[in-house]
């Protein structure tokens, strides 16, 4: 029998495990890569169950746990049932702008519900022209009496057909071009928007990612998120956060595939004797244990840091580059050591793969992450 290291341990995991089985979120997130939808059924539950405001304020609805439990909750909820749920989880926090810049209205019209699962509220940063260097978006809110009117069009939207809501970044012309990006948020119903699905995504399908145009639409004044020209600077404190409890939902995930690789290499007999008797299997599969366990003390202390204040920018860059990079090497070797079963839809193995591939792209691709560890390391502006 296998000694595998102590998993992270909360009081809230008895209660977050009787959940996953009872809205048997196991098996939902394998059906939704098959047929891929919006879970409204189970995003509601969750957030009946208080699965939705992890960090939230209490008086917001949510739990206000700390930093380092939110990344220790997410990492058991993913590896129990996958980036779906555990992504959903996190949904306020995605949309953290609109709580901690919104104005009261908007927040108790838009926030609370969504941390109730009553509302699903999404975000539109990405451009066609403007994925990675967000510094280049072309959207306009034109200010016009006690209205923006906005035009423009945002790509590689999740939930483009679903949000009944969407944090949207368009630029207000100003005299410094540096201070014009300017935060929104945009009922989804609006005249002037138009919706469209994409193609099927490689994984994550479930997001049923898209596209929205804006035409000439009129948004209240009342609908901006602070002030303007400050849309980079929330989104900027915003996303340090994600990418280090992001990093933690991808060790979750590649931690259920470790544990189920080491179990079937010491049932499976070949060569005389069981797998796990094999070097060539054993030592990859050692390795990725002691790195997944390496990164995740990392991803703890700059989840720590947050949570203490202090600029971890670089620390969260870092953990999500190497949480990524690992779970899908330990991905990579679940499918290999499974064989032609693991390489098959039958297991999970392939699917947890390509849903942990997105992480190279979203949040900050992999290469511009390690750019910007880099200009902190020497200082280049």
């Amino acid at each position: 029998m296998a000694h595998l290291p102590a998993l992270p341990d909360d009081p809230l995991r008895e209660e977050m495990e009787t959940s996953i089985e009872r809205l048997d979120l196991a098996r939902r997130y394998r059906a939704l890569d098959r047929a891929p939808a919006f879970p409204r059924t189970e995003f509601r539950a969750m957030g009946e169950a208080g699965w939705l405001g992890l960090r939230t304020a209490r008086g917001l609805g949510g739990r206000e746990l700390p930093l380092p439990r939110v990344g220790n909750l997410l990492f058991l909820l993913a590896r129990s049932s996958g980036t779906t749920f555990a992504k959903l989880a996190l949904q306020p926090e995605f949309c953290s702008v609109l709580a901690e810049q919104g104005s009261e209205e908007l927040v108790g019209a838009w926030f609370r519900p969504l941390v109730r699962g009553e509302r699903l509220v999404g975000n539109q940063l990405t451009e066609p022209s403007a994925g990675s260097d967000a510094a280049a978006i072309a959207m306009r809110a034109r200010r016009l009496g006690d209205a923006y009117v906005l035009d423009g069009e945002k790509s590689e939207v999740a939930f483009a057909e679903e949000a009944e809501a969407a944090i949207v970044y368009a630029r207000v012309p100003g005299a410094d071009p540096k201070r014009e990006i300017t935060a929104f948020l945009v009922p989804q119903d609006l005249p002037g928007i138009t919706r469209a699905a994409g193609p099927p995504d490689l994984g994550e399908r479930w997001m049923r990612r898209g596209t929205v145009r804006y035409s000439g639409v009129r948004l209240p004044a009342s609908y901006r998120i602070g002030a303007e020209g400050h849309g980079f600077d929330y989104v900027r404190r915003e996303l340090v956060r994600e990418r280090a409890l992001l990093a933690a939902i991808y060790l979750g995930v590649a931690r259920a595939s470790w544990e189920e690789t080491v179990a079937h290499v010491e049932r499976r007999v070949a060569f005389g004797g069981p797998l796990s008797a094999q070097e060539a299997v054993a030592f990859p599969l050692v390795g990725d244990g002691g790195r997944l366990e390496a990164v995740g003390l990392y991803v703890q202390r700059t989840l720590e840091r947050l949570d203490r204040g202090e600029d971890a920018e670089t620390d969260s860059a870092i953990a999500k580059w190497m949480a990524t990079d690992v779970a899908l090497e330990t991905l990579d070797h679940a499918i290999q050591f499974h064989g032609g079963r693991g390489y098959s839809g039958e297991l999970p193995h392939e699917q947890r793969y390509r849903d942990v591939r997105s992480g190279r792209i979203a949040h900050g691709p992999s290469e511009v992450l390690l750019a910007l560890a880099a200009r902190r390391l020497w200082h280049r502006g």
